[in-house]
């Protein structure tokens, strides 16, 4: 598509994100999918003060591939929807992936947008000189994948104690994008995430998930049941350079919209990689692309019992105030149904059935859901 080029095949049916567009964002329920979890309605609030939109692309854990296989498999969509918040939101959008991986993933987007590419010699950019889509592609840096970072070495700004919007800018990971893509068309909330399992288990595998899925059965579908685990065993949710130790059983800890991977380690090296605040970073404990990769989802896991949680991240309660659950146990639910709605006050997002089931258990942090069986 030619730069400048716009595509009006629906555009003209979806909703101003400075009118309705906010409401869908927070109907369905999305939150940051980069590991944050912060709901996502409440950055777009203030797009009024925005000009940029930067997509993090970035997606520097080693073993994970969801931006990149959406970027690659749904370039169409993610266009369309550059072109719709061109129209009315923002005045640039900026995708800003890693370099080394332009030619294998990114290929296809830069081809349906038609964007500008700029190459890592070339940053910073001059986002206010700058209109359209432009390609802000890094170094290959773990660090970069921090929004924070990324906005210093694409655009040269300094964020500080700050948050982007107070500079102009908003950031999204992919995957929120396509959730936010599927809002504005469709009104379609979060049901499903993606997770990468990896570690020590048999095979590294790319899932779609219900949210709520325990991490049990991430588990099995990796060749590593609960009850074949080490002894010494560690789980671990995050990537192997930012993860945080699951101190909950495998069978009670369940995924939220942010969890993007599940890593199964060891005690020693767990003890020995452990960071402030809880982090782990066993990023150069190992080579974690020796063996055979999932580049893209495989299967779509049916587990027997989902956990909604009511906050997508516990550490942002405070700020981020819990959904009010609006179902009882013995109720009848469907994928999609909400079973949990925002706040009276505060910030905070609907949450919806992952499954089609009967709700069994409603504690202070979840609604728990037993799945339909064939």
């Amino acid at each position: 598509m030619a730069r400048g080029t716009r595509r009006f095949d629906r555009l003209s049916e979806w909703p101003a994100i400075r009118d309705s567009g906010v409401e869908r964002v927070r109907n369905a329920g999305i939150a940051g999918a980069g590991g944050a979890g912060f709901p996502s309605y409440a950055k777009w609030e203030q797009v009024a003060s925005t000009d940029h939109l930067l997509v993090n692309h970035q997606e520097s854990e080693p073993n994970f591939f969801v931006d990149k296989w959406l970027g690659m498999s749904r370039a169409a969509e993610f266009a369309a929807l550059f072109d719709a918040l061109l129209e009315d939101t923002f005045e640039t959008v900026v995708v800003s992936a890693k370099w080394t991986d332009r030619d294998e993933y990114m290929t296809e987007l830069e081809a349906e947008t038609g964007g500008t590419v700029v190459s890592p010699d070339d940053l910073p950019l001059d986002a206010d000189a700058a209109s359209g889509v432009v390609f802000a592609y890094t170094d290959a840096r773990y660090q970069y994948g921090m929004e924070s970072v990324l906005l210093n070495v694409v655009a040269d700004t300094v964020v500080g104690n700050d948050l982007p919007t107070d500079h102009g800018w908003l950031v999204q990971n992919t995957e929120t994008m396509a959730n936010i893509h599927r809002a504005l068309t469709d009104e379609t909330p979060v049901t499903h995430t993606y997770v990468h399992v990896d570690g020590a288990v048999p095979r590294h595998r790319f899932l779609e998930v219900p949210i709520g899925t325990p991490a049990s059965a991430l588990l099995s579908a990796a060749g590593r049941p609960p009850d074949a685990l080490p002894s010494d065993a560690v789980l671990a949710s995050g990537g192997p350079g930012w993860c945080f130790e699951i101190e909950t059983p495998p069978e009670e800890f369940a995924v939220d919209k942010s969890t993007n991977g599940l890593l199964v380690l060891d005690e020693s090296t767990v003890e020995e990689h452990a960071l402030g605040g809880g982090r782990i970073d066993v990023l150069e404990s190992t080579d974690w692309t020796a063996g055979p990769m999932e580049t893209e989802p495989t299967a779509t896991l049916e587990p027997d019992i989902v956990r909604i949680p009511l906050i997508t991240n516990p550490d942002f309660e405070g700020t981020v105030s819990p959904a009010v659950p609006a179902v009882e146990p013995g109720d009848r639910v469907e994928t999609g149904t909400v079973v949990a709605t925002p706040p009276p006050n505060g910030i905070g997002i609907p949450h919806h059935a992952s499954v089609d089931g009967e709700v069994i258990a409603i504690t202070e942090t979840h609604v728990e859901i037993a799945a339909d069986t064939a």
